[in-house]
């Protein structure tokens, strides 16, 4: 027993460890691409993330069995996911854009507030009322990120704009799946909704990047012959990206609700050194306790809804 259990816990920090890795590492290296390398595209690449998406998911679903598959059972269903294949691009899209404008280390801090915005919507949509405690505990959530975004040195509006946008359209997505797929026969695990969304999100993507980033294949070819290492870092980037959703999946699987909120929230943290310890962006005292605020304001929150269930 001790010996399988030694095994257990081994598996779910390696398994924790491979969840950290992927989400801190594609956001790097979105940054690293988007505004370092100069790879300023971030609709192609969000696509190249989908294509990823869709390509693994099917591999690892259909043919490799990773989760049972679940079937789309009607047009009425195919259209609520299409629904949230759009809203999850635009919040893809926006953070991407974000990345270009802003330090890793702010967007964080911003992305921290999506509990604000879910409790907005879900009262907005359903009607749905916390108890007045948990609304209390998002005073901090925002009154953080006002503070990290005074005391940001590298604040920039249409960077700030683009990074709210995506941590609204986050947390619209997640009221959104809880109001469409519903019922029994229309609920869908995090993996197959990936299957189904990422292509959907691959044709809405396609037009845009063509419409709104002029030659943009042409113009990564010619870079990759000047640099073949852009090819590595976006075929990496993108497989990458699928990790996250594998991950998420499987950590949400195998511990429990409580582990994933504080994981969840260190997450961020290490995030927020790391990218700080690469890219050596100036912080500000301001602005880390702003943070901070918006930190303690997720936890409080956290708790909060625990306490009301």
């Amino acid at each position: 027993m001790k010996a399988g259990t030694g095994t257990g816990q081994w598996f779910t920090i390696g398994l924790v460890s491979s969840w950290y890795a992927s989400n801190i590492g594609v956001l790097l290296l979105n940054k690293y691409l988007l505004s370092n390398y100069g790879f300023k595209y971030p609709i192609f690449l969000t696509m190249c993330h989908m294509t990823a998406c869709s390509l693994l998911s099917y591999i690892g679903i259909v043919w490799m069995k990773t989760v049972p598959l679940q079937t789309i059972r009607s047009r009425a269903q195919f259209m609520k996911i299409s629904v949230l294949s759009l809203v999850f691009c635009a919040s893809v899209v926006s953070g991407n854009v974000s990345l270009r404008y802003l330090p890793v280390s702010f967007t964080q801090a911003v992305g921290a507030t999506t509990p604000f915005f879910t409790a907005v919507f879900a009262y907005i949509m359903t009607v749905k009322r916390e108890a007045w405690l948990t609304y209390l505990t998002l005073v901090p959530v925002v009154t953080g990120v006002v503070i990290a975004s005074g005391g940001e040195p590298s604040f920039h509006l249409f960077g700030f704009i683009m990074c709210i946008g995506a941590t609204a359209a986050r947390a619209l997505k997640s009221v959104l799946q809880g109001i469409l797929l519903s019922s029994d026969g229309e609920k869908l695990n995090s993996m197959n909704l990936l299957l189904y969304m990422a292509p959907v999100a691959v044709v809405i993507l396609l037009p845009a990047t063509l419409l709104m980033e002029d030659n943009v294949v042409g113009i990564t070819i010619a870079l990759a012959r000047k640099d073949v290492n852009v090819v590595w870092y976006l075929l990496f980037n993108s497989a990458m990206a699928y990790c996250v959703n594998l991950t998420n999946f499987l950590v949400t699987k195998h511990t429990s609700a409580l582990t994933l909120q504080v994981l969840g929230n260190a997450k961020g943290a290490v995030a927020v050194v790391v990218s700080i310890l690469i890219f050596k962006n100036p912080v500000s005292v301001t602005g880390m306790l702003g943070y901070l605020l918006t930190v303690l304001g997720v936890i409080l929150y956290s708790e909060a809804k625990k306490r009301t269930k």
